[in-house]
C-alpha cells in the first residue's frame, strides 16, 4: 500500500509541477494547509479520494491518470463488472472501487463505497471536498454525519449534499455498510 501512495503521490508532484502551479497554490485551491498538502505530495499522508478528486479537476486530468498513471480510453461508454473496479484505498476508513475509471471527460466520479463498523463511541473521520455528493446505501446501515447533523440511511435510502461541508460516514451495527457514492 505504501508504495502505491508513492507512486499517486510522485504522479501528483510531477503534473502538478508541468503544470506550472507551485505546492502552496494547489493547497490553497484545495482548501488545505500548506503542510497538510505537503504531507500528501511527500507521501508521508494517505491522499483522501476527495483531495484525488480536486488535485485532478484543478489538474484538468481525469483521477485515473492520478491512480493508475494511464489515461481513460473509453469515449461512449464503459462497463465495470462486479468488484472489478479500480481499487483506490485512499482513507483507512473507506475503501473505494472506482465505477467509470477508464471514460474519458467524466463529469462525476462514481464509487462502491465500503464502510467497515468500529467501536462503539467511536467517531467517523470528516472531510470536504468542493462540489456535490450523492449516496445511495447498497447494503448494511450508514451513519452520515453533515453539518452537525446526523441521518442514519438504511438500504435503498440516499442522500445529496453539498460536499464543501465537513461530512464523515460510518457503518451503524455489526456489519459493514456498502453505498454507491458519486462525486459531481
Amino acid at each position: 500500500m505504501q508504495e502505491k501512495i508513492k507512486e499517486i503521490a510522485s504522479r501528483v508532484r510531477e503534473l502538478r509541477e508541468l503544470c506550472g502551479i507551485a505546492s502552496d497554490e494547489m493547497a490553497a485551491l484545495l482548501g488545505l494547509s500548506a503542510d497538510t498538502y505537503r504531507k500528501y505530495e511527500n507521501a508521508e499522508e494517505d491522499f483522501p479520494a476527495s483531495i484525488l478528486f480536486g488535485i485532478a479537476q484543478n489538474l484538468k486530468v481525469d483521477m485515473t491518470v492520478l491512480l493508475t498513471g494511464e489515461d481513460p480510453r473509453m469515449h461512449v461508454f464503459t462497463v465495470t463488472r462486479k468488484d472489478k473496479g479500480v481499487s483506490v484505498d485512499r482513507r483507512r476508513d473507506y475503501k473505494y472501487q472506482s465505477l467509470a475509471a477508464n471514460f474519458v471527460h467524466k463529469k462525476a466520479e462514481p464509487f462502491v463505497v465500503k464502510v467497515d463498523p468500529k467501536p462503539e463511541g467511536s467517531k467517523p473521520s470528516m472531510n470536504s471536498h468542493p462540489g456535490q455528493e450523492f449516496d445511495y446505501v447498497l447494503d448494511g446501515t450508514l451513519k452520515v454525519i453533515i453539518h452537525g447533523n446526523e441521518i442514519i440511511l438504511e438500504e435503498g435510502d440516499s442522500i445529496f449534499f453539498d460536499s464543501g461541508y465537513a461530512h464523515g460516514m460510518q457503518a451503524v451495527g455489526a456489519k459493514p455498510a456498502r453505498f454507491l457514492a458519486v462525486i459531481l
